[in-house]
């Protein structure tokens, strides 16, 4: 019997990836749960165990192309087949429906959805002009948003002088819009193509564009470059050899994601922690923690610290909701720490930080930093965190101003410990000093709270009973 395996669900609005590795053969005899297909996400690369058991009779995919959810990936043979018809169904599914339609689960992370485009009316004999087009949908750093028109149809009539005819865009679709309005949208740096028309046949005006603008900009994530246009780069080629590669999907993820995070307003806090006690705290302790298979560093320390900070000053686990005038404070402790790989940065999220020793914290993190490292990472172990760590100290430098992961509102970074002359008791002496760096989105946070948030975290490293006065 023939039995088909398709791509599974990989996570919340993700219809689709790349095909990294095809890991079997036609004639192959797979077994249920073996790796069959490395796929390469907007977040992560990971492997795709088979719900199938049986022979391989044939192979749907190749690698490098793409591919949707509930596409089928390979057809087996054997009794040993499991069930896969909650895939194939929920797959199916959104295979059948248009990329529009496929994320539209996600609009309500960004921001409410309006009503819709107003019916086009007909266009003059004289002059042939496309329907009006749906208003778009696009992607807001790993969440969909969906905006729609502003409700009432506005009829922008153009000049007498302006012949409104649909002009080919930077990204290849024709709009029909004065070239007045496209200049306007030029200025503002948006691709006119974006923007959903409501006068008679679709036709944009300078309002349009003005309310696509505003729409972005209520989200906290707004203004990445998903939706603007950078400005085209100068011929490279005029001034010498130049050799052009494509971003990996996890590298254009996380330069759309970062730009729309910088639009947050970032203010950066630093300070230095003594951290001589506790270097002699590592090497008194460091091989029982080594037993339980973690290391006791540094960031293990400071994550549980966190976790018990985040307490006493909630704000620094809330995410902003412009769109509904709100914030949000979550009341669990999952922490986000960066780990450097060789397909790009990765935030594995370790779960329940305060519930956890720092012997078990340090054997969770060295654990999944190995799996960012080794591409095992699942979708779902790069969610859900309310602050985030960032460790620079192993390659060096003295300090630097983290990026905010939006939609958490504070990052912690971390430099190289070094000894420096302290003056105490009258004299200099030598201390192991460590540079911290506190980013903090300022709608939040104010930078009172900052200082003390940074130095309850300094407090803590220096003299750990402190927590509990």
């Amino acid at each position: 019997m023939a039995t088909e395996f398709v791509v599974p669900e990989l996570g919340e609005n993700v219809e689709k990836a790349d095909v990294g590795k095809v890991l079997v053969a036609v004639g192959d005899v797979i077994a249920k749960d073996q790796p069959v297909v490395e796929l390469e996400t907007d977040k992560a690369t990971v492997e795709v165990p088979s719900s199938v058991a049986g022979k391989i009779t044939e192979i749907r995919i190749k690698q490098g192309e793409k591919v949707k959810v509930g596409q089928v990936v390979l057809v087996v043979e054997g009794n040993g087949a499991a069930p896969a018809s909650a895939a194939s169904d929920s797959g199916a599914a959104t295979a059948g429906k248009p990329a529009a339609a496929a994320s539209d689960s996600g609009a309500a992370t960004a921001g409410k959805p309006t009503s819709a485009p107003a019916p086009a009316t007909a266009a003059p004999a004289a002059e042939s002009r496309p329907a009006a087009k749906p208003a778009p949908v696009v992607d807001i750093t790993s969440a969909r948003a969906t905006y729609g028109d502003t409700g009432a149809a506005r009829a922008v009539a153009a000049s007498p002088a302006e012949n409104i005819v649909p002009m080919p865009t930077p990204s290849g679709a024709a709009v029909p819009a004065a070239p007045s309005v496209r200049r306007f949208a030029r200025e503002l740096g948006v691709d006119i193509a974006q923007v959903a028309g409501t006068g008679p046949g679709g036709r944009i005006g300078q309002e349009d564009v003005k309310q696509f603008v505003k729409t972005q900009m209520s989200g906290p994530a707004a203004g990445g470059g998903a939706f603007f246009r950078a400005p085209a780069l100068p011929d490279f080629t005029k001034w010498g050899e130049v050799d052009v590669k494509p971003m990996s999907n996890i590298r254009r993820k996380t330069a759309e994601h970062l730009s729309g995070a910088w639009q947050a307003p970032h203010v950066t806090q630093f300070d230095k922690a003594d951290v001589t006690a506790l270097e002699d705290f590592r090497k008194a302790f460091g091989s029982r923690v080594e037993k339980a298979g973690g290391k006791l560093t540094v960031t293990a320390v400071v994550i549980k610290l966190l976790a018990i900070a985040l307490d006493r000053f909630p704000q620094f686990a809330s995410s902003v909701d412009m769109a509904n005038s709100s914030i949000v404070f979550k009341k669990y402790r999952h922490i986000g720490v960066a780990v450097d790989t060789p397909n790009g940065l990765l935030v594995p999220v370790l779960r329940d930080v305060d519930r956890k020793t720092i012997t078990e914290i340090a054997a969770e993190l060295a654990g999944i930093s190995q799996k960012a490292r080794d591409k095992k990472l699942g979708l779902d172990e790069m969610s859900g965190g309310v602050i985030s760590i960032t460790n620079l100290g192993g390659i060096g430098g003295t300090s630097f101003t983290p990026i905010v992961n939006m939609p958490e509102v504070a990052i912690l970074g971390m430099s190289r410990t070094a000894t420096e002359p302290v003056f105490r008791d009258g004299q200099f002496v030598p201390r192991q000093m460590l540079p911290l760096s506190l980013s903090y989105d300022h709608r939040v946070i104010d930078g009172a709270d900052a200082a003390r948030f940074l130095r309850f975290i300094v407090d803590g490293l220096e003299q750990p009973l402190t927590m509990y006065l």
